[in-house]
């Protein structure tokens, strides 16, 4: 949405996830349909939705077209309180970009066709998140994977400058779907930021609160380009790969490990001002 009616349009964007190639596809913004009691959406032929999702493209772009379903989806609980992974800061007016997980972890059924070869997804697994507002943040780190040894295991976690009022504090939200057990940390849990470390290579981190200690340690892999939303139009260069992995340690304050494993096909952006995100995470902006 823009002030500039020409700007105007809806889309859908396609990342592979091993070649890192990234496809930007645009609709007229009346082919858009969102339900208002579901989650739900329909662009042009295509349709996302919480069992499935039913794809027809072609272009000079992609030729790509299918259909996946969702199977056990879990979603991040959503009560009048704490509205899903936003927490209490759900009810705040104004932010710049609002988060919800749809699906921390679900099976997968189905197949798509990509450039006349089919890619089986039966057997897979998937994660759902959404995100609305006016831009991202201007630093953050992004990380998702739900590709465990053991099943039943679903990470996401993003850390980000977050603007308030007339100031600004890293703020970060966290969740680990481990054994039918949602453990979160974030900023409105009381939680902290014991250490964070970002370099071109690893980004290094350690959370704590009263009961348990989280280390993530990510390895950065090459991806692809996606476009990112500004406050004029999505121009906005943002790189995204699922090629990373991360190595998850959890541990009671007492030091009894809880859970300790690595995920592959990891999702990772690290994108902004990351300088800033680091200075604000010390105290030093």
């Amino acid at each position: 949405m823009n002030e500039d009616a020409e700007e105007e349009h809806a889309f859908i964007q396609v990342l592979d996830g091993s070649s890192g190639r990234a496809t930007y596809h645009r609709f007229p913004r009346e082919e858009f349909e969102a339900a208002s009691d579901a989650f739900d959406i329909r662009i042009g032929p295509n349709r996302f939705w919480q069992e499935g999702l039913d794809v027809r493209i072609a272009d000079d772009q992609l030729q790509l077209s299918g259909r996946v379903e969702f199977v056990g989806a879990r979603p991040w609980p959503v009560t009048w309180r704490s509205l899903g992974i936003m927490g209490p800061y759900g009810w705040a007016p104004r932010m710049e970009c609002n988060h919800g997980v749809v699906s921390l972890d679900h099976g997968l059924e189905g197949e798509l066709t990509v450039a006349g070869s089919q890619i089986a997804f039966s057997g897979g697994r998937g994660y759902i998140e959404k995100d609305w507002g006016k831009s991202f943040p201007a630093g953050y780190v992004w990380i998702q994977s739900n590709h465990f040894d053991r099943p039943g295991v679903g990470f996401v976690g993003s850390i980000a400058i977050i603007p308030w009022i007339f100031s600004s504090f890293p703020g970060f939200i966290i969740g680990l779907w481990l054994d039918g057990r949602l453990f979160r940390f974030a900023t409105y849990t009381g939680a902290e930021t014991t250490h964070l470390c970002i370099s071109d290579e690893t980004i290094e981190w350690i959370v704590a609160d009263d009961e348990h200690v989280l280390q993530i340690d990510a390895r950065r892999a090459k991806g692809g380009l996606l476009l990112g939303p500004t406050r004029e139009r999505m121009s906005d260069r943002v790189g995204e790969t699922m090629l990373s992995r991360v190595t998850l340690e959890l541990r009671t304050t007492s030091g009894d490990l809880v859970f300790r494993g690595d995920g592959r096909n990891t999702g990772l952006e690290a994108h902004g001002d990351l300088d800033r995100l680091l200075s604000l995470q010390t105290g030093l902006d």
